[in-house]
């Protein structure tokens, strides 16, 4: 089952970043003066959300059955930022259970993005998709990347 599920990956484009290739450059979204308000970073963070997540979570956040977790209203969202911060850090391989669901697709790391794009696409995450949640910062994401390494 689980070589169907790397298919799946390979066909939704999302492998790539495992195998080593490029990123998609993201676009620059330009903020409010100072550049870094929450909407600002929102904005950031919807644009590498639809580059890098959306083909596993979907464009609505509620994932594909069994195989990717929704990012609607779980505690993995909505709970400690320093666990969420380090799934994108170092992926996820677990089998995870979120409301008697079982998802069984590994997450590739992310850790080539840079902290500020981290805390981009983790303040979208935590304030879309229905959620509200206080905005992931570089510096938490810098602080959790150092306990890593």
């Amino acid at each position: 089952m689980r070589r169907w599920m790397m298919a799946a990956m390979l066909l939704m484009g999302a492998y790539s970043l495992v195998l080593g290739q490029s990123k998609p450059a993201a676009k620059k979204v330009a903020g409010p003066a100072g550049g870094n308000t929450t909407a600002a970073s929102m904005a950031r963070g919807k644009v590498l959300y639809q580059q890098i997540c959306l083909a596993c979570h979907q464009a609505d956040g509620s994932g594909v059955p069994r195989m990717n977790p929704p990012l609607v209203k779980t505690s993995f969202v909505l709970g400690d930022k320093t666990k969420l911060i380090t799934i994108l850090l170092k992926g996820l391989n677990d089998d995870v259970e979120i409301e008697g669901e079982y998802y069984s697709n590994p997450m590739p790391p992310q850790a080539q993005l840079k902290d500020q794009e981290i805390a981009d696409v983790l303040t979208f995450v935590r304030n879309s998709f229905g959620n509200k949640a206080s905005a992931v910062k570089p510096a938490e994401v810098k602080a959790v990347r150092a306990t890593i390494k």
